[in-house]
């Protein structure tokens, strides 16, 4: 069960996630906040009312039967019931309403928190329904760059003093041992794909100490690697010749064969030393093949982020909940919470590295794994069902968390899952040494 938390920390966390929302929907017209009907992005105008119907139905209705503040909301904001193309064409609230109905929710949500310590169920679903608007935050900032509006404005932005440290190469090598997979049963909030954590086994291995950066994989453009079918899986050459790749997604020829890239609304040069960002799973092992590398199975990252080394040689038994330790994200650690509005090179953020000198594992860029998401034995959904369970087997998993990701929602082991074909989301990857 979770450990109960203080009221004000809900009311808090609770009014912070709301203003990122605001934030990333201010400025846009009504045009925007439509936008055209893509596979890979919701209307901005009916995503928000979901997040708002989210907190009505799993904290004022399912739990405490609360008349519904918008009646014919299930019919309209239920992601699971309503399928993704007819979200354009719904009966939707204007944007003025949309904004009153999440205020409305939101206040009768607070208003019902008592003084004090909250209860362990409040502890639970408020937190996950802060999570849940975290997540779609995160959607939002990658919406707006799938669509080319301009460069949100978040209050919290500020420039990291080594945002400019440079390019970090080399591996690290991390022992063979046993590892515990996932998470310990314990007080803090657990998603339901975390539980339980089960003990896999694991060969020695190198892991690159930072992410694949934007020169490294300019080289394998450059060398024509989207035009090499042997570098590429039997599905990531049917997605590519689909699609047309033959670079990133948002590259831009620029000058005498050189590259820009498209950052929301505007051409910017590449900056070298930050992480490839927006390449998918295919993309991602095709670089893997043409470099002789592979990307992590979802163990090894785990074990290179937040494993220990034991003084008698292997893995120690000690897992840490974070890769610089046990103690709560600070911006020393990581790139999150759009602070930097964007990624920063590789190098940055020293005291945020894993006891085995991994860097940045997390923030900046979310890295795909070799792993096919799936759960782990004993797997339950918990109140949102359909949080996870639908998209076994189906998706690859990613770690690590990007730089639009909120902090407070990320842990060493939280474990994010796409399809193979989504390059619009804010992943890249590191890779590993070939194994032998």
């Amino acid at each position: 069960m979770t450990e109960p938390v203080s009221a004000g920390h809900l009311r808090t966390i609770m009014r912070d996630a709301r203003a990122r929302t605001l934030e990333l929907v201010d400025g846009l017209d009504g045009d925007q906040v439509m936008g055209p009907k893509l596979a890979i992005v919701n209307p901005l105008r009916w995503e928000i009312g979901h997040v708002a119907w989210f907190h009505e139905k799993f904290i004022l209705r399912d739990l405490y039967h609360h008349a519904p503040i918008h009646p014919p909301g299930d019919a309209i904001y239920d992601s699971i019931a309503i399928a993704h193309d007819t979200r354009w064409d719904l009966p939707l609230l204007s944007m003025s309403e949309t904004l009153g109905y999440m205020e409305n929710v939101l206040e009768a949500c607070l208003d019902r928190l008592p003084d004090g310590m909250a209860s362990e169920q409040d502890s639970y679903i408020y937190q996950f329904a802060t999570f849940h608007e975290d997540m779609h935050t995160e959607a939002y900032t990658y919406t707006r760059q799938t669509l080319g509006y301009p460069e949100p404005r978040f209050a919290n932005a500020e420039r990291l003093a080594d945002a400019d440290a440079g390019a970090l190469q080399g591996d690290v090598t991390v022992p063979g041992g046993e590892l515990r997979l996932g998470a310990e049963k314990g007080p803090p909030l657990i998603f339901d794909n975390e539980k339980w954590a089960h003990a896999v086994s694991i060969a020695p291995f190198g892991i690159a100490k930072a992410p694949v950066t934007i020169a490294e994989f300019a080289a394998f453009v450059d060398e024509g690697g989207y035009r090499r079918r042997e570098l590429w899986s039997d599905d990531g050459w049917g997605w590519r010749e689909v699609a047309g790749a033959e670079h990133p997604v948002y590259w831009v020829r620029s000058g005498e064969g050189g590259w820009g890239l498209r950052r929301f609304d505007a051409i910017e040069d590449l900056a070298p030393h930050h992480p490839i960002i927006h390449v998918n799973w295919h993309e991602a092992s095709a670089y893997c093949a043409w470099a002789g590398r592979r990307l992590p199975s979802e163990a090894e990252w785990e074990a290179a982020a937040l494993g220990e080394p034991a003084p008698e040689g292997g893995l120690a038994a000690a897992k840490r909940t974070y890769p610089w330790g046990n103690e709560a994200t600070e911006a020393r650690h990581a790139n999150l919470d759009g602070r930097a509005l964007g990624c920063i090179d590789v190098a940055a953020l020293p005291e945020g590295d894993s006891a085995f000198g991994c860097r940045q594992m997390l923030g900046n860029v979310w890295e795909w794994t070799a792993t096919t998401f799936g759960p782990f034995p004993g797997f339950a959904p918990d109140a949102y069902k359909e949080y996870s369970e639908p998209v076994f087997h189906t998706t690859k998993v990613l770690r690590g968390g990007a730089w639009a990701t909120r902090g407070r929602m990320l842990t060493g082991r939280y474990r994010n899952f796409f399809t193979p074909d989504r390059r619009d989301v804010m992943a890249g990857f590191r890779t590993c040494a070939a194994k032998g």
